[in-house]
């Protein structure tokens, strides 16, 4: 899912105090040490557009763990409400995790993976250096209701091969409560999906007046999203819609439904201990960073003229029906001279052009193309918006 609000501010991340322009406080620490941080709506694009709720980042936590983004949405009737329509956009540096409680959402990505993420299924893309996708709620989808999260690759990882992962969960069961876990290990229950670094993630179901006790790592920060129902986590009682946020150093969360069935997410892992920066839909870790990608997705999508550095931009523009020669790679790790037809600014980077530059790079060594091509005949891409005016730093 993209990021759609509409000025972008670059945030700078960090597990710990920081601050920002551009966005609300949105955290009260309650009573009892848990932070309960408020979501905003934000539309995914339009005036008709469905609407999200978003509580991660906020201007006074943008990490729980490695998650930095969390979005919720529903249950929408979509026979009056306007479906998930989001068209193709750039992802690097983090992971997507889709999650359903109803409806059906297609995926499709540059890396030419396609899944229908449906309830009880997680999908989870790795964008790693590059990857752009798009996602709409299938035409059969009559309710639609469901979380897509993202959480920040290490620096170790975080230039990786773009892939896609999913798993079908299989629910834990307990007196009262239920249990789908997606990532990490809870509850005796492991999922298979690989992270680059621990993660928990988890659909939980409460009866009424039902207290359900976790043993959770000490080392761990923890956030309970509060999808329906009244709620407390260790005590503390979270708003409707609220995220609360248990710091590291427990070892047990309490979960204790009030006076009606509940449905909550539980997402927590090992802080990232680093400073990101977050702009769009890219997780880099400097603002030359943030550039750089603005610029090759652009390009390659072709709303702007490409750099000079770029493959594109070596040998665009030369007024002849090729655009020059290039160097190519073969199969068996060798190059070759091959001439590169010349691209057209206006739309993105497809057919021969894409064929003939495939396997060059960057100047500085990222592949060509970073963000990819579709099948012919998908809806067009979203541009980039412009670059912020500030440059975000973190406080201390």
């Amino acid at each position: 899912m993209s990021s759609t609000d509409l000025e972008h501010q670059e945030q700078v991340c960090i597990n710990g105090p920081y601050t920002y322009e551009g966005l609300r406080d949105g955290v009260v620490r309650a009573d009892d040490g848990v932070e309960l941080l408020e979501p905003r709506t934000v539309p995914l694009g339009g005036p008709r557009a469905m609407n999200v709720r978003r509580t991660l980042p906020q201007r006074a936590r943008s990490l729980v763990g490695a998650w930095c983004f969390i979005d919720f949405y529903g249950p929408d009737d979509l026979t009056e409400a306007t479906p998930m329509r989001v068209p193709r956009h750039p992802h690097t540096g983090l992971a997507t995790v889709s999650w359903l409680f109803d409806g059906r959402i297609d995926h499709m990505d540059s890396a030419g993976n396609w899944a229908t993420v449906r309830p009880g299924e997680v999908v989870v893309m790795n964008a790693g250096s590059g990857i752009s996708h798009s996602e709409y709620s299938t035409t059969d989808t009559t309710v639609l209701h469901g979380a897509q999260l993202w959480y920040a690759f290490p620096d170790q990882h975080r230039f990786v091969e773009p892939s896609l992962a999913t798993h079908r969960t299989d629910p834990v069961q307990g007196q009262g409560w239920e249990a789908r876990v997606f990532l990490g290990e809870l509850l005796g229950q492991r999922s298979p999906v690989k992270t680059y670094l621990p993660l928990t993630g988890a659909e939980l179901r409460l009866e009424p007046g039902t207290v359900l006790e976790l043993d959770v790592p000490a080392e761990h920060e923890h956030g309970l999203l509060r999808i329906s129902g009244g709620v407390r986590l260790n005590g503390a009682l979270l708003p409707e819609d609220h995220l609360g946020v248990s710091e590291t150093g427990a070892t047990t969360l309490r979960i204790e439904a009030l006076d009606e069935p509940v449905l909550a997410l539980l997402l927590g892992g090992e802080p990232l201990g680093e400073q990101i920066v977050m702009w769009w839909n890219f997780v880099g870790r400097s603002h030359e960073e943030i550039v750089t990608f603005r610029d090759a997705y652009q390009a390659e999508m072709g709303f702007e003229t490409p750099a000079q550095d770029s493959p594109l931009g070596r040998h665009a523009g030369t007024g002849s029906e090729t655009g020059g020669s290039e160097r190519a790679a073969r199969p068996d790790g060798s190059e070759h001279q091959v001439s590169v037809p010349k691209g057209a600014l206006g739309e993105p980077v497809h057919g021969e052009l894409r064929d003939a530059l495939a396997g060059s790079r960057y100047a500085d060594g990222r592949p060509f193309p970073q963000f990819g091509d579709f099948p012919p005949g998908q809806a067009a891409p979203l541009p980039a918006p412009a670059l912020p005016s500030t440059r975000m730093k973190p406080r201390g």
